[in-house]
C-alpha cells in the first residue's frame, strides 16, 4: 500500500488548509484511515481518524472544533480540513491506513504511513 500525501504549507495563524491522502495499492477491506502528527522535538501524536464508511470519526483534544476529517472511498483519498490553524499547530502531518476496527487513536493500530506533508503556521 502506497499513501500520498499532500496540501501542506506555509499559513498564517487564524487561516486554513486542506490536506490530501491517496491510497494506492492493496488496501486492507473496509480500512480505516488517520492523520498524526509530528511537531520538531517532539513524539508524532494522533489528530484525526475514520472508519470505512465515514460514520464514526475521532478528533483530538487539540483540534476538535477547528479540524474535519472525511473520505471518498471512490478516490482511495482522505481530506483533513484544517480551519482557524494555530501556531502549535507546525508539523509533518502523515496519513495512515488502519485494518483495524473500533477507536483508531493509536499509531499501533496503523498498518500503513505516508510520507509525511509539512504544514506551517506563522504566527
Amino acid at each position: 500500500v502506497q499513501l500520498q500525501a499532500s496540501g501542506g504549507g506555509l499559513v498564517q495563524a487564524g487561516g486554513s488548509l486542506r490536506l490530501s491522502c491517496a491510497a494506492s495499492g492493496r488496501t486492507p477491506s473496509n480500512y480505516g484511515m488517520g492523520w498524526f502528527r509530528q511537531a520538531p522535538g517532539k513524539e508524532r501524536e494522533f489528530v484525526a481518524a475514520i472508519n470505512w464508511s465515514g460514520g464514526s470519526t475521532y478528533y483530538a483534544d487539540s483540534v476538535k472544533g477547528r479540524f474535519t476529517i472525511s473520505r471518498d472511498n471512490a478516490k482511495n483519498t482522505v481530506y483533513l480540513q484544517m480551519n482557524s490553524l494555530k501556531p502549535e499547530d507546525t508539523a509533518v502531518y502523515y496519513c495512515a491506513v488502519s485494518s483495524w476496527y473500533g477507536r483508531l487513536y493509536s499509531d499501533y493500530k496503523y498498518d500503513y504511513w505516508g510520507q509525511g506533508t509539512l504544514v506551517t503556521v506563522s504566527s
